[in-house]
């Protein structure tokens, strides 16, 4: 209670000489910090000189935005026409951007800014920079992350107007890698456009400070968690003296949640920083118990410490800082050659998506962090790879720390680009990079270079900046060394996502491991296309849509093969309309499959996967979840569903139903169901499937396999035989679906081949293959066991060629071809054992499959839909469906800030299927869509007589002095 007492009394005395001592203010535009004007240097002629003084006309300059980009700044003028649409910001005259700029602003000093020491602080500058105040140069900055402190308590004046002038360097080509650190993809990529001056500009925070005569320097705190109970605190920092006298400080600290106190004495040397070490050794309360820890999204609570911490010199505060920390430990395994990241000893397997930059031009601040990262979380996604470094924001770490989004963050090299052209300036931004971040317990690893290694003597380097200024993993080549590759990046038959793992390119190792890049094209709705696409080309596809990377530009996004596959799957498309309501059925097809096909394989070799993209930067129609104006496409709800903590999937290719639970907590007693509805929403009941089953916690279950008409059971198969008689033609050859391959036995009399079907299987049809060596008598058998067999069919009257055997159904898991006599003096040969359950032979062509999970208490857990056609990918009927009638009732609530629609949505008994159900927003009176919206499901399916409830939550802000209002559309209805 004592020391209690005694912290609350220091607490309060620090805040009374902190307003006496620290304060700090924004310079950022517009605002009420600065009004900051640029020019181009060589636009300012005789102005040069007078510029610095205060007073000086800066009418003619245009009016900048900081943070923020000079091309930015212009656009925000009015002075560029907006570059999202059409073709605009292909039309810009580039050369009046790509050369140096002057910032300029006037500033005066706030009146509580009575501190000894004053400081002008820069966060970040693309590329260099120099410094001007009141006409004196006070230094260069180089590079975008380096930030800069200048002591300027002897130069800025009180009371009267002070200048601040800047001049920014535009990133020389070639950019990628020769200007690096710099915005890498800015002269344009295949997903953004050239950024005419390559998003030059002051891009990080300007503010002003105070100080007392000594400060503290970049404080890290580091976590070990010997084991659950404890978590033992280490923080590191510089102390530094500014002034020529020896100086005794007292550094106080207090870490909550917990109040936990310490402080420590110092000598500083004059003019020097002392490094200080304060560990749990040494202060024994730094030993936290039963700590709260910090886990990633899906797996646990995003709990983050506080440590204030206040530098005291002859009794008044010199400085103040505030660290914001999570306690968790943090390790990559890479053994046995594949990547694995351990959270507080837990393997965690990775769902996760790439960003490039997080706006084009630099956009991005604040706030649309937060929706950003929390659309990730809604995803159930629990890792971004920060993409050739290309997001420099602390917002964006901040808020990935709060929805428990990992960090894969990169350096700024790519494969193709050779050295920087001043590697100590790129190290020195290395090492700056480090240390800005090192606190967030998002970061999960350090990457060296896109799908390559890193020039001598980078690597090295870079090895040892993260070794000495961090301790975290490093890697140094983004596709390869126990990673299994990039790409594809286009979209392909949902099978091959779990069959056998789509190549990756240009490198990794073969299988799913943790694969860093894999994507597919995904178009945008209607909505969202009339915004960036004139209305006079918005059909067909045309050289607008390849500016928007729909076209030659993507071609690693293959838009060919996904409007092939929209033709094909879904028929034609006839407008844009009509491709933009398909195309959202495509991409929840392949998004859904890419996640799913590797959760199937869990842990046998598949410890992750990292879409290419998972936001947009650009308005475009390649590699994103939710698009340009934070409107989520099919491809956002595919992730979402598939990346369920707790999940029930199926694998098209077998037909096995499998539950997966990446939590840290057992399932027990849970039951997976299946149904099958035909088209009408009538149910083939003889198709449905229910299992009790124990899904233990980082596991993956099957349940049943489904059989469908036409599906042969055996194909892929376990199969046996009583001989092998040529080497090459083993039984398994019988059962993998290739013609040109076959089992041949040995010269013996009797001959079998048996085909393991995994489980119990309802069959009524065997379909045999044989080859010139046939069976002229033989049985057909069934086994539950593989050890007991009894006949359900036997002929004397066999011949070369196929026999179609239709049986009385029934149930079995192994079935067997028993050769009695054979037909020459040869072996016993067949092409294909093939197995099927024709007993349901009234299925729709298309039709629907409805999985769900329950608890032991029928507590739904997840449910699934898919959209299935007897003949591969083809689903004619679904544009046949008829109109459904769908009901629904809003409740509009307000809470914190929020506007929340409480939805509930019914399909009547006498409607068909309501398929694709989509929900929106609009304001009621403008009819403009509101985004971004959060909700819990979308593009889903109502059956006749199903009822469903939707919250949908977005800011008060959006909706302003307007109403929300609930537009329902169906792939069968038209909108409502």
């Amino acid at each position: 209670m004592r020391s209690r007492l005694l912290l609350l009394a220091a607490c309060a005395w620090c805040a009374a000489a902190a307003r006496a001592q620290i304060a700090e203010c924004s310079l950022g535009s517009p605002g009420p910090g600065a009004d900051w004007r640029i020019r181009a240097q060589s636009d300012v002629g005789p102005d040069s000189l007078r510029m610095f003084l205060p007073g000086f006309d800066a009418a003619g300059w245009v009016r900048a935005s900081v943070p923020g980009t000079v091309f930015g700044s212009f656009v925000d003028a009015g002075k560029e026409k907006d570059p999202n649409y059409a073709d605009n910001i292909s039309r810009v005259d580039r050369s009046q951007y790509d050369r140096n700029f002057w910032y300029r602003t006037e500033f005066a000093l706030p009146p509580d800014f009575a501190g000894e020491r004053i400081w002008l602080r820069f966060s970040g500058v693309n590329r260099d920079a120099d410094v001007v105040v009141n006409g004196r140069y006070l230094g260069t900055i180089r590079g975008f992350m380096q930030r800069a402190a200048y002591d300027v308590t002897g130069l800025v004046r009180k009371g009267s107007p002070n200048v601040l002038a800047v001049l920014v360097s535009v990133p020389h080509s070639p950019i990628s890698n020769g200007a690096s650190p710099t915005y890498g993809s800015s002269a344009g990529w295949d997903w953004m456009p050239y950024v005419p001056g390559l998003n030059m500009g002051i891009t990080g925070d300007v503010r002003l400070s105070t100080s007392g005569p000594a400060t503290i320097v970049d404080p890290w705190i580091t976590t070990d968690l010997p084991d659950g109970s404890r978590a033992d605190v280490t923080l590191r920092m510089e102390v530094s003296n500014h002034t020529a006298a020896r100086q005794k400080a007292l550094l106080r600290g207090v870490i909550r949640p917990g109040d936990i106190p310490f402080s420590l004495d110092l000598e500083i040397p004059p003019q020097d920083a002392k490094p200080v070490r304060i560990d749990y050794r040494g202060f024994p309360q730094l030993s936290l118990r039963k700590p709260a820890l910090w886990w990633p999204n899906g797996y646990g609570a995003q709990d983050m410490y506080t440590c204030e911490l206040h530098l005291v010199v002859d009794g008044k505060e010199s400085d103040r800082a505030v660290v914001r920390f999570g306690v968790r430990s943090m390790a990559v395994d890479t053994s046995g050659g594949v990547m694995t990241i351990r959270v507080n000893g837990r393997r965690i397997f990775v769902r996760g998506g790439n960003w490039g930059m997080s706006e084009y031009m630099l956009r991005a601040r604040g706030k649309d962090y937060d929706t950003r990262i929390r659309l990730h979380r809604d995803m159930n996604l629990n890792l971004i790879r920060n993409w050739m470094g290309s997001t420099t924001d602390d917002e964006f770490y901040s808020a990935c720390d709060r929805y428990g989004m990992l960090v894969w963050d990169d350096f700024w090299l790519d494969s193709g680009g050779g050295l920087p052209r001043d590697i100590a300036v790129f190290n020195a931004n290395a090492v700056e990079k480090i240390k800005r971040l090192r606190n967030h317990p998002c970061i999960a690893l350090w990457c060296g270079m896109n799908e390559g290694y890193p020039a001598p003597p980078l690597n090295d380097w870079l090895r040892a900046d993260v070794a000495a200024f961090d301790g975290r993993h490093y890697h140094p080549n983004s596709h390869s060394d126990a990673l299994s590759g990039s790409g594809p990046w286009y979209n392909l038959d949902p099978d091959e996502y779990f069959m056998h793992a789509a190549p990756g390119h240009w490198g990794g190792n073969e299988g799913w491991g943790m694969r860093s890049e894999i994507g597919t094209a995904v178009a945008v709705n209607l909505e969202s296309l009339r915004k960036f696409i004139p209305p006079d080309s918005l059909w067909p596809p045309n050289e607008l849509w390849d500016r928007h990377f729909f076209g030659p530009s993507a071609r690693y996004a293959g838009p060919g093969t996904y409007m092939e596959s929209i033709t094909a799957r879904y028929g034609r498309a006839v407008d844009a309309a009509d491709f933009c309501r398909k195309a959202q059925l495509l991409n929840i097809e392949t998004l859904k499959a890419m996640f799913e096909g590797w959760r199937d394989n869990i842990w046998n070799d598949a410890t992750g996967i990292v879409i290419w993209m998972s936001q947009s930067a650009y308005p475009s129609m390649v590699w994103q979840t939710y698009d340009y104006y934070f409107d989520a496409t099919g491809a956002y709800w595919g992730v979402k569903k598939a990346c369920e903590p707790v999940h029930i999937q199926w694998n098209p290719a077998t037909n096995a139903v499998k539950a997966v639970n990446t939590t840290l907590h057992d399932l027990a007693r849970a039951t997976a169901e299946a149904r099958i509805y035909n088209l009408d929403g009538r149910e083939v009941a003889g198709l449905r499937r229910s299992r009790r089953v124990d899904v233990p916690r980082d596991s993956l279950r099957e349940c049943f396999v489904l059989s469908f008409p036409g599906v042969d059971l055996a194909r892929g198969r376990s199969a046996s035989a009583s001989s092998v008689g040529v080497k090459g033609e083993e039984p398994a050859a019988a059962v993998d679906g290739d013609a040109k391959t076959k089992w041949e036995s040995d010269f013996g009399q009797q001959q079998w081949i048996a085909v393991d079907l995994g489980a119990a299987r309802t069959l009524n049809h065997v379909r045999l293959d044989f080859d010139e060596p046939y069976a002229k008598t033989y049985k057909v058998q069934l086994s539950a066991d593989g050890g007991t067999w009894r006949d359900v069919y036997t002929t004397s009257e066999g011949t070369p060629g196929i026999a179609d055997i239709q049986i009385a159904p029934d149930t079995a898991r192994f079935v067997r071809m028993f050769c009695i006599e054979k037909g020459t003096r040869l072996r016993v040969a067949l092409w294909s054992f093939e197995v099927y359950d024709d007993t349901h032979a009234d299925l729709s062509g298309t039709h629907f499959i409805v999985l769900r999970l329950s608890d032991e208490n029928g507590n739904l857990l997840s449910e699934n839909t898919y959209w299935r056609g007897r003949e591969h990918l083809r689903y004619p009927g679904l544009a046949a469906l008829p109109p459904a009638e769908i009901q629904a009732a809003t409740r509009v609530s307000g809470e914190q800030g929020k506007r929340v629609l409480d939805v509930r949505l019914s399909n009547p008994a006498s409607s068909p299927p309501a398929f694709a159900v989509h929900l929106s927003v609009v304001r009621a009176r403008t009819g403009e869509r509101v985004l971004p919206v959060y909700m819990d499901d979308n593009y889903f399916l109502l059956l006749p007589g199903e009822s469903k409830r939707v919250r949908i939550e977005c800011d008060e802000e959006q909706i302003g002095n307007d109403e929300p209002k609930l537009l329902i559309d169906t792939f069968n209805r038209g909108r409502q």
